[in-house]
């Protein structure tokens, strides 16, 4: 029996689909997704969403392993932050420095009322240079829901590992499905073969959306393509 809330999760099902068709064209990504905005959350959460959450985590066990600063200290860029959904696991997890930005104005200004953020800005395409923001910026980049099928094109790996200072960390999540179709895998190898970065953690086939798996990366970053940041304290 096809059930009225089965119905609402084949229909949310749908919606997520229908946004890996977009091929990282900017213009189709703001209409789909400022047209989306009012049930976005609700459709993630009927799919069990958990990006996420493990990214938090993933970023609270790297700042615990690996770094000396404390988490109310530390600055954290969230890219693509949507409505919010990873700042809001930060702010639970201790970290209080966070900077949002995304695509889509409509959906950063959601982000904004969620009063987690200390800025957000929308209008920001992770397809090119990301030229409002200084290389070597923050502690950590974190990056969820980004790199998946019809979105964001490996390469803007290269750019998250610039405004992140030296011995920082970026923290990103890979659908399954876009690392099958992607370079991405090769852009880890060709950046860490430049001295960009360094995976130190790597989580495959973990849960994401549906039935949908990802990859869960955490990087070092030693330098910004533009040169050497700052070392963390």
């Amino acid at each position: 029996m096809n059930t009225l809330a089965e119905q609402h999760r084949q229909a949310a099902q749908k919606r997520i689909n229908a946004s890996h068709a977009l091929d990282g064209d900017a213009k189709r990504l703001v209409r789909y997704y400022r047209e989306w905005a009012g049930s976005y959350e609700l459709d993630l959460e009927r799919e069990h969403y958990r990006s996420p959450f493990i990214v938090a985590e993933l970023a609270g066990a790297v700042q615990a392993a690996y770094i000396g600063r404390e988490r109310t200290a530390m600055t954290i860029l969230d890219a693509g932050c949507g409505t919010g959904l990873v700042g809001i696991e930060l702010d639970h997890l201790g970290f209080r420095v966070i900077d949002g930005l995304d695509l889509c104005e409509t959906m950063a200004e959601m982000a904004r009322q969620t009063g987690i953020y200390r800025h957000v800005r929308g209008d920001v395409d992770l397809n090119i240079p990301l030229s409002d923001y200084s290389s070597a910026s923050y502690d950590m980049t974190v990056c969820c829901g980004v790199f998946t099928l019809g979105h964001v094109s490996p390469h803007a790996l290269r750019e998250l590992a610039r405004v992140t200072r030296s011995n920082g960390f970026v923290v990103v999540s890979t659908e399954r499905s876009y690392s099958e179709a992607t370079s991405f895998e090769n852009e880890v190898l060709r950046l860490q073969q430049a001295g960009v970065l360094t995976p130190v953690q790597y989580l495959s086939n973990g849960r994401y959306v549906g039935e949908e798996e990802a990859h869960y990366w955490a990087f070092r970053v030693h330098r910004g393509p533009g040169g050497i940041g700052d070392h963390l304290a």
